[in-house]
């Protein structure tokens, strides 16, 4: 391929797209690679009991399962008389572990095997819907749901989480029931980034209203996986954009520089809308990141990639060693971890094909 056929290319950076409030409230569904995830297809590790509770528990907050008992240890086993089994009294279920566990397989779980009406979005897209329709307005909307489910529930901003905290209390108080995951447990949210007094305050109120489910385990996207993202030489890299639209497909072309310059001018609800009709994604000259906003930004726009499962092929510095300047070290630690763990199973050489 030549370098004017490469630049030919479709960009990213040429890509502008909005989201209004009735198209967030529109995507409020499992991505689809969560299409058809269920209890039965969960598959625990037998070497991590705790997987395999958080599947019973659960189910049984979905109604689709035996209630589980209360009392005696974490989700009440290990009683000689157990009580009459009863579904847990709070309105919300918490899963708090690292990534990888299937966290967000038992969350889509619960909300495939919940009848009635029901939303299944990420933090960001719900502080997104409040911006678009005001609280009052996102309140109308989701008031009324039997189940809302909040995955990836991780705090840049107290702000937010007391609008999080807020919008919860009132959903909880009218009858629905939540279910959220996150990567840290409740009592531990903004842990290393805020200490102000209302924050923590706002967190503590937040985690009354959950039973918290510790899972523990291996992440199963790095079982197979070793090493770093993989990385592509310059004439394999331009081989790949010219196999994809070989087989009628479209992979974009981007700078790494200007694809990171370009997510701080589209709000991160909306970098699905970034990704309309793409099968592969191409980066070029990816380098270090020492700007934490830029990175953050990343890590949602990663996110939103490996919801559509759209491989990625990229030159330059691996992607998974992109985080400097000591980032990986700070606040965001299981943030950042999280994305490099999805960047090398998007750069394996089997999710091209």
């Amino acid at each position: 391929m030549s370098t004017e056929q490469q630049h030919s290319a479709a960009r990213l950076v040429d890509r502008r797209p909005t989201i209004s409030g009735t198209e967030i409230v529109a995507t409020l569904v499992p991505p689809r690679q969560f299409d058809h995830a269920s209890f039965e297809s969960y598959r625990p590790d037998p070497n991590h009991p705790s997987q395999a509770e958080a599947r019973d528990l659960l189910q049984a907050f979905a109604g689709t399962g035996a209630p589980v008992a209360r009392g005696g240890g974490l989700f009440g086993f290990g009683r000689k008389k157990p009580a009459a089994p009863v579904e847990t009294p709070k309105p919300g279920v918490y899963l708090d572990g690292g990534f990888g566990v299937g966290k967000t397989h038992l969350l889509a779980a619960t909300w495939h095997a919940t009848a009635g009406r029901k939303y299944f979005g990420t933090f960001i897209e719900y502080t997104a819907l409040v911006g678009a329709l005001g609280y009052a307005g996102a309140v109308g909307v989701l008031q009324g749901a039997r189940l809302i489910c909040i995955d990836e529930f991780e705090l840049d901003d107290p702000g937010d989480t007391m609008l999080m905290t807020r919008l919860i209390g009132d959903l909880t108080s009218t009858g629905s029931k939540i279910v959220a995951t996150s990567n840290t447990p409740p009592n531990a949210l903004g842990e290393g980034r805020f200490a102000a007094s209302d924050f923590m305050r706002e967190i503590q109120a937040m985690s009354d209203r959950f039973r918290t489910i510790r899972i523990d385990g291996v992440d199963y996207r790095q079982r197979d996986i070793e090493g770093d993202a993989r990385v592509l030489e310059p004439d394999a890299y331009r081989f790949a954009l010219a196999d994809v639209a070989a087989a009628g497909e479209r992979m974009t072309d981007d700078d790494f520089a200007e694809l990171t310059a370009h997510l701080a001018t589209v709000h991160p609800s909306a970098y699905s809308g970034l990704l309309t009709g793409v099968d592969c994604i191409g980066i070029r000259d990816v380098h270090e990141l020492t700007d934490q906003s830029a990175a953050l930004r990343f890590v949602a726009f990663i996110d939103r990639v490996y919801d559509a499962q759209i491989p990625i092929r990229a030159t330059g510095l691996s992607l998974t060693s992109i985080f400097g300047g000591g980032m990986i070290d700070g606040g965001y630690r299981k943030k950042y971890l999280r994305c490099i763990s999805r960047l090398n199973a998007l750069t394996a050489s089997e999710t091209a094909a």
